[in-house]
This record gives structure tokens, sequence and C-alpha cells, in this order.
């Protein structure tokens, strides 16, 4: 996972992040109450408390289900356990503390096309330290690294209602954009 996640507004607008290019040489770690690996499918399947970390990459589940293409990318999805939602953090490019953060009930992510998609309970939050700069919560995120691309909806595509669904953007004034990227 060369590049991970933010997604934005339904405002569509480009950042100037990137996360740290470093982390895909990184290798995989995966702890987990339990493993089982279907070869015939080249499906991995950890769950109970599931921590990924691969370079500055760290993800957090109840389950987390990796499947190989046959071209050999890797699409990850991330289940949250009960009660709680399903967490990344990964350190983006352009300075030493600068961070991307994620949340929600599930998480899908293709390694081929550079896309991840959260869906319900999504929340996302870019942060310069401790310092969030901007974030975003809807029921359904998408976010193509590839093009930095960002959207945010109130309703996932598993679902037609929207009935009392808001999406929220907060974007932080810039005082210094070379610092706050």
């Amino acid at each position: 996972m060369k590049r991970f996640l933010i997604l934005f507004a339904a405002v569509l607008f480009s950042s100037t992040g990137h996360t740290a290019d470093s982390d895909s040489a990184q290798p995989t770690k995966i702890e987990a109450d339990q493993m089982v690996y279907d070869n015939a499918k080249h499906m991995k399947t950890f769950t109970g408390n599931v921590v990924l970390t691969r370079g500055t990459l760290l993800i957090k589940a109840g389950k987390v289900v990796l499947v190989t293409t046959p071209a050999g990318f890797e699409e990850a999805t991330l289940y949250a356990a009960s009660g709680k939602l399903a967490s990344l953090r990964q350190q983006r490019d352009g300075g030493p503390d600068l961070w991307i953060e994620g949340e929600a009930e599930r998480i899908e992510y293709d390694g081929h096309t550079e896309v991840a998609k959260l869906f319900t309970k999504a929340h996302m939050r870019r942060l310069n330290g401790t310092r969030t700069t901007d974030e975003i919560s809807g029921e359904f995120i998408t976010y193509d690294s590839s093009t930095e691309m960002y959207s945010a909806k109130n309703n996932s595509p598993d679902s037609s209602s929207t009935e009392g669904k808001r999406v929220t953007a907060i974007i932080q004034p810039r005082v210094n954009s070379t610092k706050e990227q």
C-alpha cells in the first residue's frame, strides 16, 4: 500500500500531501488473535484485535481480509470490532510530522487503483503533529491517492436513504501553506 487514505467533502479538491513513499518498500507485520490462509483464493483473513504495521502505516481492526489479485496487487478490507471503528494512521510526505488518519465501520483499499473507500460512520483527518488541519465526516468517503481526489456522501452505495444525514467538512485556515500540507 504505497499511499493510503484521506477523503474529503462533497466539495472535490486536490490536496498537496502524500503518504510516506518508503512505506511500500517496508515489510508488513500483522498481529491478530487468529489467521486463516486460503491458498486457492489467495486470501488471508486475520481476526481479533488485528494490528497491521508497514513503515509508518498503522491499521487497527476487528478483522482484516487481504486478497492478492492474479496481477499481484493486494486488496484489503478492514472490518470494525463490535462497538468500535476500524482505523488507520500513516505519515504523509512533505514533513516529518504530517499524518493522515481515518476510521469507519468498513474500509476497502485497492492496491492497484489506489482507491480507498470508507463505509458507515466514516471520518478522515489530516494532521500536522497533533493539530488537525482538515477533517471530513460522512456515511461514505472515497479517496483516489493517484489523483488526490476526495469525495464524501451522506449515504453509502448500499443505501438510498439520506434522511437526516449530512456531510461535514472542517477546513482550517492556512497560515503558511508550506508547513500545513
